[in-house]
Parts: structure tokens; sequence; C-alpha cells
């Protein structure tokens, strides 16, 4: 899809003060610390160094923005669950993630991101916690699904989505998918575009344009 291919940085935030003026659409990823997140990103927009990746879990701890165009952006949010992140770290990116993802009034929606041999993890569902408050749609991907047989991974996607729409989904009424996804095969490419341009496409007829 072309939109993701034009995908270019924009801007980095540190604090919510840092944080571009919420006037266009935004679409974020989050996940934990070497699930695959900035690799799905870069396989997205089929671009090896768009979003950074990096061998050291918690390295990445910035809220980097990419715009797509048209006043639309893709969201790198840092990886949680880094264990050699000093606490105080720590304490400032769950603070300003939970902020972020319950009252960023121009996120439409929310891909998360799951190593498929861990998923749903404690933070994880924090993480659902926090965005299932706005009803807005999410998006799974789960991640590395090159590692399991078709047989495995098909039986992990059919549990998570079971318990996805128990506790988030369908019981709160909210939109809430999971797919497969690899970025070594280039698996599920298709599918997370046609989801990730739906809601684009929507959110341009359906959000007003927020002034800060």
């Amino acid at each position: 899809m072309a939109i993701f291919q034009n995908a270019s940085y924009f801007i980095s935030a540190h604090h919510l003060s840092d944080l571009p003026p919420p006037t266009g659409i935004e679409i974020a990823f989050a996940g934990r610390s070497n699930a695959g997140k900035s690799s799905a990103i870069n396989t997205l927009a089929n671009h090896n160094r768009l979003a950074f990746v990096s061998k050291q879990p918690g390295r990445t701890q910035l809220i980097n923005f990419f715009s797509l165009g048209e006043n639309r952006f893709l969201v790198d949010l840092p990886g949680y669950g880094y264990a050699k992140v000093p606490h105080a770290i720590k304490d400032h990116w769950q603070k300003t993630l939970a902020t972020y993802l319950s009252e960023r009034v121009c996120l439409f929606g929310l891909v998360l991101v799951m190593d498929i041999r861990h998923p749903l993890t404690p933070l994880d569902q924090q993480m659902l916690e926090w965005f299932s408050l706005n009803k807005k749609p999410i998006h799974i991907l789960l991640t590395k699904a090159d590692k399991l047989s078709r047989e495995a991974s098909h039986k992990i996607l059919r549990s998570v989505q079971k318990e996805i729409d128990e506790k988030w989904g369908a019981s709160l009424g909210i939109e809430c998918t999971v797919q497969l996804f690899s970025s070594l095969k280039k698996q599920g490419v298709d599918d997370a575009e046609t989801i990730i341009g739906k809601w684009l496409n929507t959110s341009i007829n359906h959000v007003p344009n927020f002034v800060a």
C-alpha cells in the first residue's frame, strides 16, 4: 500500500509536552522490547531503517512520529518490559504511555505487537486496559510467526483472539482484531495494511481537526 511506503521521519518526543499539536490523525504502535515492533513498522513501510531496531531492549525511549502525508502519522511508542532500565525511567514511561494512550484526542487506533511465543504478557494486558478506555479500535500483530509451525501458530492465534474478545473486544464493544505476522517472511503484510489503511480512511471522515 503506497501510503506506508511514503512514510518519513517527522519528530521525536521525550515528554508529553514535546508532542506535536493534536491536529492530525495518529495510529500508534506499541509492544514489549524485542517483540518486533520496529521491524514491523519497517516492513510495512518497505524501509529497512525507518524505525530504529535495537539489539538492546529499552534503548529506544522516545515517542517517534512518522508522517504518512495529509496530516496522518504512525507513532512508534517506546518498547516496554526492559529489565535493565532504571526505575525512574520505567516510571516516567509508564505514566507517559498511560496518558498518551488514554487522553490523546487524535489517536485513532492502536497496533499492539506481541511475540507469538509470548503473547498477552501482563504488560501487554496493561496496555490494552489503558487504551480500551477510549473504545477505539485495536489490531494485534503476533510477530515472528515464522518461528512456529503453521498448526502451532494458528492455535495461538485462535487462543489470543478468544481472550481478546472476552476481555477487551466484543465484551466492551471494541473493534479488536488479531493476525499472524512475520517481518522476515513478509507474512501478514497485506492484512495489516488493509486494517490500518481502513482506519486512516475512516479517520479522515469521522475525526475532527483538533487544535492544541
